[in-house]
């Protein structure tokens, strides 16, 4: 007889909402991809063979796998709460998950399938997913997430292109490609950046009786405006002067648009600092970028471990805290262990950076790598049943 103690499992609550399934597998994913980038390099362990060198399948895993599980989560959770349009589930959410999961198997086999094969299966997430999203987009209530769609083409262009550099054997066509997947990436982190970050924020100080700034639609513009002129000229080889001023400009709108939000009031809350201090990990990045054009002591690459390892990851392993929280009918309370886990992302993007900026050695990578896997193993272990649970009611949770 089945036990009436402990938490109750059900296979069909994975595709009840957008966020279990991916954030499930983004999870499950994010340690592995570092597994299979970093022990290679030690001798131990060589199961997997791509077909291109192991650091652009590492940086295209990292970004076309993990990010982009994470953002499905994301966007499949988002705009159907802020447009009122039916959360997405069932049988087309199990095809968005199934054609995820076959991207990385043929990533991963990519040395005994045919090239056009590859690229046919691991591009063709991202098409499904803006049809099935396309009502939510629709009858979107701010016009800021019609926004979403350029940046997920973007993305889907920077991964063809991908392949078919892969295919050519064009190693600087393939860094390109990644390139501009990445600008496309932080253009989504800009934009819902925006838009969550400071919604979830005005909720926490309203009901504290604090002031609290509305979204200013000037300065959003503004700043997207900013992320697209910066990822133009860097994505051309536009002159170094050009690409420092476009990216010290559009630090200049972020801090605004930061500063706006008071994010110093919400230290007392783990689930809004931790997309505070990644937004701001956020501007870092964008300023290495335009250091890197000024002083030839920081390397053109910098700016990419600031956004991926700081911004990403504090951001996402905060959104997917909260998300599986609310959206599963639980309190907004984060257990001690992922507190650990938020530390150890940020200790891994110091790390990390630590070795462009400061000439830390290989151990300094090293360390990053198994900070940054640990975080998502220690979000499995603290909510990974969640995933796989039915929600709980609702109990009126205001945030």
């Amino acid at each position: 007889m089945a036990s009436t103690t402990g938490p109750r499992v059900n296979a069909g609550a994975l595709f009840s909402g957008g966020f279990r399934p991916f954030f499930l597998l983004g999870a499950i994913y994010a340690p592995l991809v570092i597994a299979t980038w970093f022990a290679p390099q030690t001798g131990f362990w060589s199961l997997f063979l791509p077909a291109a060198p192991a650091a652009l399948v590492h940086a295209h895993e990292l970004l076309f796998g993990f990010a982009v599980a994470i953002v499905c989560g994301v966007l499949l959770t988002a705009l159907p709460s802020w447009s009122g349009a039916r959360e997405l589930g069932g049988g087309r959410l199990a095809l968005l998950a199934s054609l995820w999961l076959a991207g990385r198997v043929v990533i991963w086999s990519a040395h005994v399938l045919p090239a056009p094969v590859v690229a046919l299966i691991d591009c063709a997430l991202l098409p499904v997913l803006g049809v099935l999203l396309a009502p939510a987009m629709r009858g979107a209530r701010m016009r800021l997430f019609v926004w979403t769609l350029p940046p997920l083409v973007a993305l889907l262009l920077g991964n063809l292109l991908y392949h078919l550099a892969v295919t050519l054997e064009l190693a600087d066509g393939a860094r390109w490609s990644i390139w501009l997947g990445l600008y496309a990436l932080a253009f989504l982190y800009s934009l819902y950046g925006g838009l969550l970050t400071p919604a979830f924020t005005r909720t926490f100080l309203r009901a504290r009786g604090e002031p609290a700034a509305a979204i200013h639609v000037p300065i959003e513009y503004l700043t997207a405006a900013a992320m697209l002129v910066l990822a133009g000229l860097d994505l051309s080889a536009a002159p170094g002067p050009w690409i420092a001023l476009a990216a010290f400009a559009a630090v200049a709108l972020h801090l605004v648009r930061f500063a706006r939000w008071r994010g110093w009031r919400t230290v007392a809350d783990p689930l809004l600092w931790t997309l505070h201090l990644g937004y701001l990990w956020f501007i870092g990045a964008i300023a290495l970028r335009g250091f890197a054009e000024t002083d030839a002591a920081v390397p053109r690459d910098a700016w990419i471990h600031a956004f991926t390892v700081g911004a990403l990851g504090l951001t996402m392993a905060g959104l997917m805290t909260r998300v599986v929280l609310r959206h599963t009918g639980r309190a907004l309370a984060v257990r001690a262990s992922m507190l650990a886990a938020y530390g150890a992302l940020f200790a891994a993007a110091v790390l990390r950076l630590a070795v462009p900026l400061a000439g830390a050695g290989a151990w300094a990578i090293a360390a990053a790598a198994v900070l940054w896997a640990l975080a998502f193993v220690i979000y499995l272990v603290a909510y990974g049943t969640m995933l796989l649970q039915p929600s709980l009611p609702r109990t009126g949770q205001a945030r």
